[in-house]
């Protein structure tokens, strides 16, 4: 398979004493003349933001001439009958890869993982797992350790964009259907459904290219705080582990170990709480149904559409389509996400500096890099703030993190660590707001929770358990005496 996307190549790069209208902006997109309707340039042009991002068809075909006009029209053709779901993901895995081949902005290239840096890993992973042991009752939940290139990282995670993406996407792709009146639809149906396709494919793009360039920035299967890889499968990426530890002043090995416990510290608690994974995924979706689309936009968007100026969809993506309703419910959804985010990453955070701190010299220096870095977010993590409608970043990652710790202190390891057994003995965002009372709250009686799980699943009740045999043994005893006159009376008799 060629570097850019459907095989058209990339174009030379522009004189310095250019015309100013082609000029890179300052951002490093490239400008397009009026004349050209589609604004074909160079994919990506300048990284994130430029041309590829403003314009999915830049992204799409690259530099044309004529002798490729004829194929371009023919993927345009391709575009517009797509008939999949909500989301042109064919489209949003071509175009990622490209991003990923193109380099990021700072002029890093993507390339395979040899031996040394597999083992490197692996080596990490099971140093890491060791630690972990003493930080947390959760055993190990890695089965394997991977390394990842860029576009491993992409393949691999694909699948979790499209169960987050999906729904919304859905509830766009539906709204371009709604906006015309209902007498109105079966005559403009040829218009819908070319309309849904160019929706797919604006989704796909944007999606494709914003994976892309995460996949630049990213460190491991967990950044976000969402299992984004394969159930039990450690990975990190050395390419992305070097790039951040660059400047640190810290050893690359310790850099790689202290990543590789906070990837395995992840892979514990999304392996051992079955209920986490789809809780995370369903706050996600629940905040997805309450967001109201646009309408009002999109009709103008509708009534407007011209076919020959197709990125007038893009434009109304990228300039914010969802409106979040200002209802119970959403707040109760967006509160219900961001304090499920927080306490995963609160929970990582804790955990692995209680294992770390001993160990490392660098723990302290390493840990509130992370912070900051979870904190601020990237260009990528902006574009899936658009296009879902919400920041995918724990906004309270710090209040979390002590709760947890103070929860270690009052209850040790497993105390701390049963209140995952289910979603409403976590502590909720009110909880955040005052850790010591619900760190002083009376505790919950686990007891009774095992008794019940245990009648659930057909067990006896240990604690009766235990009463009936002690009632026996004493029976045992009192039978004992008893037997002895019994015995005697028997040899009596005979």
């Amino acid at each position: 398979m060629s570097d850019t996307p459907f095989g058209f190549g990339l174009p030379p790069e522009e004189p310095d004493d250019g015309d100013e209208g082609k000029k890179k902006d300052p951002q490093g997109g490239g400008g397009q003349g009026p004349a050209n309707p589609f604004g074909f340039g160079t994919p990506g042009a300048g990284g994130f933001g430029g041309s590829g991002a403003d314009n999915p068809f830049a992204a799409m075909f690259g530099s044309m001439n004529p002798g490729d006009l004829g194929a371009a029209f023919q993927q345009l053709g391709q575009m517009l009958s797509y008939e999949g779901g909500p989301v042109n993901w064919d489209m949003a895995k071509q175009i990622a890869r490209q991003t990923v081949a193109q380099g990021t902005a700072q002029g890093s290239k993507d390339a395979s993982v040899g031996p040394a840096e597999r083992r490197a890993v692996e080596d990490a992973v099971r140093l890491a797992d060791l630690w972990l042991d003493d930080a947390t009752s959760l055993p190990s939940g890695a089965n394997s350790a991977l390394a990842w290139s860029r576009a491993e990282w992409v393949e691999a995670t694909l699948p979790a964009w499209r169960e987050l993406v999906d729904p919304v996407a859905e509830r766009v792709g539906n709204a371009m259907g709604d906006v015309l009146p209902e007498e109105m639809q079966a005559m403009a149906g040829p218009l819908i459904g070319m309309m849904r396709s160019m929706g797919g494919a604006m989704f796909g793009t944007q999606i494709g290219q914003a994976v892309g360039v995460l996949a630049g920035e990213v460190v491991g299967s967990s950044d976000i705080g969402l299992p984004l890889g394969p159930a039990g499968k450690a990975a990190l990426l050395p390419l992305n582990i070097e790039t951040f530890g660059k400047d640190l002043g810290v050893p690359q090995e310790e850099v790689r170990l202290y990543l590789a416990l906070r990837e395995a510290a992840h892979q514990r608690l999304f392996a051992h709480v079955p209920w986490l994974r789809s809780h995370l995924f369903g706050a996600v979706d629940g905040y997805a149904r309450g967001i109201k689309v646009d309408t009002g936009k999109l009709e103008d968007v509708v009534g407007q559409f011209d076919p020959q100026n197709p990125e007038q969809l893009q434009e109304a993506l990228q300039q914010g389509m969802f409106q979040p309703e200002d209802t119970p419910e959403q707040k109760a959804a967006l509160a219900r996400l961001e304090t499920a985010l927080a306490l995963v990453e609160g929970w990582v955070d804790a955990v692995v500096h209680a294992a770390a701190k001993p160990r490392l010299s660098s723990a302290d220096a390493l840990r509130e890099t992370l912070r900051r870095r979870r904190a601020s977010g990237g260009p990528a993590e902006q574009t899936f703030a658009t296009l879902i409608g919400l920041e995918l970043r724990p906004r309270r990652l710090r209040d979390a993190s002590r709760l947890w710790a103070s929860l270690t202190d009052a209850r040790g390891v497993d105390g701390r660590d049963a209140l995952w057994a289910h979603p409403d003995m976590l502590p909720t965002a009110t909880d955040l707001d005052d850790p010591d009372g619900f760190v002083h709250r009376e505790q919950i009686d686990f007891s009774e929770l095992d008794k019940m799980l245990g009648e659930a699943a057909g067990k006896p009740d240990l604690r009766k358990k235990d009463a009936g045999e002690a009632k026996d043994a004493d029976a045992a005893d009192e039978g004992g005496e008893d037997g002895k006159g019994d015995e005697s009376k028997g040899d009596g008799t005979e």
